[in-house]
């Protein structure tokens, strides 16, 4: 199972709506005989890849497989018709599929027809591989990862209204890896006026461009801006209140290609909007007034601290930890001259 989630990875940003799945088939004698991944929506699933790689020598064999194999008929066959076609004798899978439509159908096929079948190995791992998705069927929004730039004293900003580079070369590359494996990247109308950020996944390997979200209740971005200068590098979404959704600065936009998203103004709507455009990971890079907004809305499932070796003293722009994350274990990682603390504050099961 653990060479099966390792297969999944390779399918990281790749894969949205769908999950990322690995599949590996192992002979009576031990044998690794075929193994795959999903590659891209609307392709091969990972269970048909990894047989067609095993050809007959899947017959008899065990399929070892992330997530359970599927028992409807979408842009693609149902994998569990393919696997009992190829003669597989045991299928050991991971978790479930969360769609309450469709749980448990592909193990039901399995079974009526003499596989046999094991669930639960190694599901922890496999439901914190594919959070995204779990979160997305599960809770109908996006899993969200807040990134936090800080100084030594705790200052996301020299002053206020000012543009502050704090991370130093290591914490930049790194912040590009995080984004090339994301959905889409979030900021707010004051991180996009100030900073007039371009919010690109540099250096990076990417199936699809990255998302880039303002979440600007009032629809204050300028036309003028980097984000609206380059939607050829990939789309950009305003996320609105509905009054102001209708009005003459988000015709304006639309008129240069940003979609505008009209929500209820709240977060839980936002994120909403976002996975019905097919969001399902967000990381959220905005400013103090996003960060709180998101805390108070109880939807982030990462925080990333990256703190650095430079301090503002008085009068700097710091951010508020709640409480309650006195108590976390994060995981420590030097980055040149920053320190990358990073923890899961939400579990996934």
């Amino acid at each position: 199972m653990a060479r099966a989630l390792w297969h999944a990875e390779r399918g990281r940003a790749a894969t949205t709506p769908n999950p990322v799945v690995g599949a590996v088939i192992v002979s009576d004698e031990g044998v690794v005989v075929g193994a795959g991944h999903h590659q891209v929506a609307g392709g091969p699933h990972a269970e048909v890849v990894a047989l067609q790689a095993a050809g007959a020598l899947a017959a008899g064999a065990t399929l070892y497989c992330t997530l359970e194999p599927c028992g409807h008929t979408g842009r693609t066959g149902p994998c569990c018709v393919a696997v009992a076609e190829a003669g597989v004798r045991r299928v050991v899978v991971a978790t479930g599929d969360p769609f309450p439509e469709v749980s448990g159908r592909g193990f039901a096929y399995l079974r009526e027809r003499g596989i046999e079948v094991a669930t639960g190995v190694g599901r922890r791992d496999a439901r914190r591989q594919n959070a995204p998705f779990f979160r997305a069927v599960e809770l109908g929004r996006p899993w969200v990862h807040l990134k936090v730039a800080m100084s030594l004293d705790g200052a996301v900003a020299a002053r206020r209204g000012e543009r502050t580079t704090i991370s130093g070369p290591e914490a930049a590359r790194w912040t590009q890896r995080v984004r090339g494996r994301v959905d889409a990247i979030a900021i707010g109308a004051a991180t996009a006026r100030i900073d007039d950020p371009l919010l690109t996944a540099r250096d990076v390997y990417r199936h699809r461009p990255l998302l880039r979200v303002v979440f600007d209740r009032q629809v204050s971005l300028s036309p003028s801006s980097r984000l609206v200068g380059s939607l050829d590098a990939g789309p950009v979404i305003v996320i609105a209140d509905g009054l102001h959704a209708d009005g003459a600065a988000a015709a304006g936009l639309r008129g240069r290609g940003v979609v505008v998203q009209a929500t209820d103004g709240t977060i839980s709507g936002a994120l909403g909007a976002l996975v019905a455009r097919g969001v399902h990971s967000l990381l959220i890079e905005g400013g103090p007034t996003l960060q709180a907004a998101c805390w108070a809305a109880g939807v982030v499932d990462r925080v990333s601290e990256l703190v650095s070796d430079c301090a503002f003293g008085p009068g700097a722009v710091r951010w508020d930890v709640p409480a309650w994350l006195n108590g976390w274990t994060p995981r420590t990682v030097p980055l040149g001259r920053d320190i990358l603390m990073e923890a899961d504050v939400y579990g996934t099961d």
